[in-house]
């Protein structure tokens, strides 16, 4: 028990990084799609800059995942959120802060309780722009198609570049016992949600703290926020792991 348990925490520990996780297999998304969608351009204390996503909840309220403001290797100074654009560095309606809830039980180790709460100035929605309900209730969704989004790496192959383009995906959301089988029961918990990771989709480094969500319009719910994928690469066919948003919903909301 003890070195499949240890292979499946280097393996979450290797994937919290600020490279998070990336859309692979998916298709490019106009500045219209998925509005709720913000990418975070992240000033490292390092020097350094990064990537990862985030979902607008209010006009002043965005939710991303607690790695993309700290792990154990780095911490972030500043957030740049771009909204209602295709391409992250560029475009869109851009709010800097550096106001990061993360939650109080985030583990950088296990990456158990990946949520944080982004507080920023006012952003107006508009066609491009608009805010994203949170899901509720028991419902697990397992066998659920949903739709992940964001800017990152395309294929384990790609660097990140200062054209990052927004991207989504179709994903099938599976069983946590199904995903222990990868990540082991340290790591995938009830307030874990996974998807399907087959035929070289999924999500990839630079789309943490992005959203998983199902529905459209204003009916569309936030259902899952990229935390993990496998330390072996995204287009292997492991599953991805997000902070599941039921688990957090009160949370989220206070």
């Amino acid at each position: 028990m003890g070195i499949p348990r240890a292979e499946s925490l280097r393996r979450a520990e290797e994937a919290a990084d600020f490279d998070g996780t990336r859309i692979v297999g998916g298709s490019a998304a106009n500045a219209g799609a998925h509005p709720h969608l913000a990418g975070l351009v992240i000033a490292l204390t390092n020097g350094r800059t990064s990537i990862c996503g985030a979902s607008l909840l209010t006009n002043t309220r965005s939710v991303t995942a607690a790695h993309c403001w700290r792990t154990r290797r780095a911490q972030a100074r500043q957030f740049t959120l771009a909204l209602g654009t295709a391409n992250i560095f560029s475009g869109g309606t851009r709010v800097t802060t550096s106001n990061v809830q993360m939650h109080g039980s985030y583990n950088m180790d296990t990456l158990h309780n990946d949520v944080a709460i982004i507080n920023h100035n006012h952003v107006g929605f508009t066609n491009n722009i608009q805010r994203i309900n949170l899901a509720s209730g028991s419902n697990n969704f397992a066998g659920t198609w949903a739709w992940a989004a964001g800017f990152g790496r395309t294929s384990d192959a790609a660097s990140g570049a200062n054209n990052q383009q927004k991207r989504q995906v179709s994903l099938q959301v599976i069983t946590n016992a199904v995903c222990a089988r990868t990540f082991g029961n340290n790591v995938i918990i009830a307030s874990t949600l996974c998807v399907d990771g087959s035929n070289g989709r999924s999500t990839c480094s630079g789309d943490s703290g992005g959203p998983l969500t199902i529905g459209s319009g204003g009916s569309r719910q936030l259902i899952g926020i990229t935390s993990f994928g496998s330390a072996q690469g995204c287009q292997r066919g492991h599953p991805a792991g997000f902070a599941r948003v039921t688990s957090f919903n009160s949370w989220i909301r206070a």
